[in-house]
């Protein structure tokens, strides 16, 4: 019989250091278990934001829209138009003398005061004011307007050559002479035509020969404002847009035109050749033409193309127009009726599920 040697009992203390061992494993992996999920969750939320941020983007840059800027920089531009009153309806208004050579044509009034000579016999197609009150009360009106323009905070600089650039709506400050040498300005109103434009010259304004004031995107000359602190000269053959303001005296020369007006607070103002359509806002249509006077139509002048046609300038359908108008309209109607039938038939009562005992 063979003695087997018994085992000697676990004591049950002698596994306590173990298990304790173990619970201190346990109880220092767990922070780090947690600090790893912390990480984690972290780290998926930064990761969809920047790819929310990025689809944003990628969607914004695809549909062509940039992303919107400072405050600040949607309301830049959105400035007021200078108020004219009383001086509103005149094309040329002159503080000494009125001096015309050639066939000119205004659309506006014709006013002086408080001198009292005009010469040269231009072609009025408003009314004339010579040191009367109507005339007296443009001219205070001017004053006022000037003053506003000249008093307005600047967005930035005009520079000192026009020439090439292009401006967006703002008040621009010159702080000597503003001169456009070549070739045209371009002010942009970017599709609002209520835009408004103000160009503050410290003296004089001149434009060189056969030079142009551009307007794009809705810009509209009777928004666009030029305060000339001295006197200003439009070149022979200038295109001109916006109404002048100077202090002292201003030039047309010969064949140059002006959308919008010639305003002399002190001197004379004098032309050569020239029309000179007195601007009045559109209705508010982005892009669209100023609206004419009826002397603009009677004087023969081609208001500018729209692409429409207006309804008065239809012309009457043919017999066979009219007819294949009449058998087109026949046909909608009965693919209306086809269509009311078929609605009919789709309001039938439906099938019911589950309702068979049997």
């Amino acid at each position: 019989m063979s003695r087997a040697v018994p085992k000697a009992p676990s004591h049950p203390s002698r596994d306590r250091p173990a298990a304790g061992r173990h619970a201190l494993r346990v109880c220092a992996c767990a922070p780090a278990r947690a600090g790893v999920l912390v990480i984690a969750l972290l780290s998926a939320l930064l990761f969809v934001g920047s790819a929310s941020g990025a689809r944003a983007h990628h969607d914004a840059a695809r549909s062509g829209v940039r992303a919107r800027p400072h405050a600040r920089a949607l309301t830049a531009g959105a400035i007021a138009k200078v108020g004219l009153a009383t001086a509103e309806s005149y094309s040329v208004l002159g503080g000494s003398t009125v001096t015309n050579t050639g066939p000119t044509t205004m659309f506006g009034d014709l006013g002086l005061a408080p001198g009292s000579s005009i010469t040269g016999a231009p072609q009025v197609l408003g009314s004339t004011h010579v040191d009367d009150a109507v005339a007296i009360g443009a001219k205070n009106s001017l004053t006022t307007a000037y003053n506003d323009a000249a008093s307005r905070p600047s967005n930035g600089s005009a520079g000192t050559d026009l020439a090439g650039q292009v401006f967006l709506p703002g008040v621009r400050a010159a702080s000597s002479s503003l001169l456009l040498s070549s070739g045209s300005v371009t002010l942009d109103a970017q599709g609002n035509p209520g835009a408004v434009f103000i160009f503050q010259i410290g003296s004089t304004l001149i434009t060189g020969s056969n030079t142009s004031v551009a307007l794009i995107n809705g810009a509209q000359a009777c928004n666009v404002f030029w305060q000339v602190g001295s006197s200003a000269t439009l070149g022979t053959g200038t295109s001109f847009a916006g109404t002048v303001m100077a202090n002292a005296s201003i030039t047309a020369k010969t064949g140059a035109t002006i959308h919008g007006r010639l305003l002399a607070r002190t001197g004379a103002v004098t032309l050569d050749t020239n029309t000179i359509t007195t601007s009045t806002c559109a209705g508010g249509a982005a892009g669209g033409p100023e609206p004419q006077t009826p002397s603009e139509t009677s004087a023969g002048i081609t208001p500018p193309s729209t692409g429409t046609v207006p309804p008065s300038a239809t012309t009457p359908l043919t017999p066979a127009q009219r007819a294949r108008a009449k058998r087109a309209a026949e046909k909608r109607a009965a693919e209306k009726r086809t269509a009311r039938r078929r609605g009919r038939a789709k309001k039938a009562l439906p099938h019911k599920r589950g309702s068979f005992t049997g």
